[in-house]
């Protein structure tokens, strides 16, 4: 029988599938409690049914007249009850999907770029990987996403994580691994001819091991370090240096910090801020600066932008 490596169990031994990061037990323990739930009310339902079936078929004595007084308690109970446990259900949902969606700041970042029909990964050191992802057993990964062609989706059902990677947009998720061994990544939106090819695997190495096959990658420039050349390359410190001429906003420690626009909102700069800011420069412009930033549309690849993004953090002083 097929195993998972480092499982030590046949695949098919797992209720719920194998599970292999922390994001898996709250998903499994709230698919469980969905299932209990609704199947016992399904239950209930044939039960009552057969017996109402029985009392009160054709020919039976049983009385058929309307109550004498209003069961009151009984219509609030069977109305405020189930408002109750599926307002229950919502919470419990709504706080382990938050919790997804905040990365801890120790959480190691890959480049993600989707395309037909692959997967290209890029960690911080500059090391590349195509359709496999190498990650650390007990660290949290962040993964920044975006889409070169079509909607993809970042799909590992053992980690029971998956997250759409949009074109023009760009989608995070992070996770942490609690297994050593390979795991399956799928592509779980149709993005073409070729689309079910689109798979790979997350490899899950012990932290040591992990840190000797980063450092054993070719030599080339990190994320942050390539990013700051294409900054220089563009012609973009020309603008936003410390000491240029040209009246520009500043870009250090500009990720993460409210902005506040011409038109008078204020906006937080996010990734996809800062990838509107290359490619839309137009679009939300920053109160005191007048329009006439070039857009970078059609001279910078997906890869470009996420290197660029990567050296802001840098200035930033957070992980590139």
């Amino acid at each position: 029988m097929s195993t998972e490596a480092g499982a030590g169990l046949p695949a098919g031994f797992h209720l719920l599938g194998q599970s292999a990061s922390t994001a898996a037990a709250p998903v499994d323990a709230l698919f469980t409690a969905m299932v209990i739930l609704c199947g016992s009310v399904a239950l209930a339902v044939c039960v009552l049914i057969t017996a109402f079936c029985v009392r009160y078929r054709q020919g039976s004595t049983a009385d058929r007249s309307s109550p004498k007084r209003s069961l009151t308690w009984l219509e609030v109970a069977w109305t405020l009850t189930p408002l109750l446990i599926f307002v229950g259900i919502y919470a419990w949902a709504a706080r382990d999907y938050l919790r997804l969606y905040r990365p801890p700041p120790e959480a190691l970042p890959v480049a993600v770029v989707a395309k037909q029909w692959m997967w290209k990964l890029q960690h911080r050191n500059g090391r590349r990987e195509i359709n496999e992802l190498h990650v650390p057993l007990g660290q949290p990964v962040l993964l920044r996403m975006s889409s070169q062609d079509a909607i993809h989706s970042f799909y590992v059902p053992a980690f029971r994580l998956k997250q759409d990677v949009l074109p023009g947009r760009i989608t995070a998720l992070w996770f942490t691994a609690t297994q050593l061994g390979e795991f399956r990544l799928f592509c779980a939106e149709y993005c073409g001819s070729e689309h079910s090819h689109m798979i790979g695997r997350i490899v899950v190495m012990r932290p040591d091991d992990f840190s000797r096959w980063l450092a054993e990658g070719p030599a080339q420039p990190s994320l942050a370090q390539y990013g700051f050349a294409l900054f220089r390359q563009l012609g973009c410190s020309g603008c936003h240096a410390a000491g240029s001429t040209v009246h520009a906003p500043l870009l250090d420690g500009l990720p993460g910090r409210a902005v506040h626009l011409q038109d008078g909102r204020t906006v937080v700069a996010d990734d996809n801020y800062l990838r509107d800011s290359i490619l839309l420069p137009r679009k939300d412009v920053v109160a005191g600066f007048e329009p006439v930033m070039p857009s970078f549309a059609g001279q910078v690849s997906e890869e470009d932008i996420q290197a660029l993004i990567a050296w802001l953090h840098a200035t930033n002083g957070d992980k590139p």
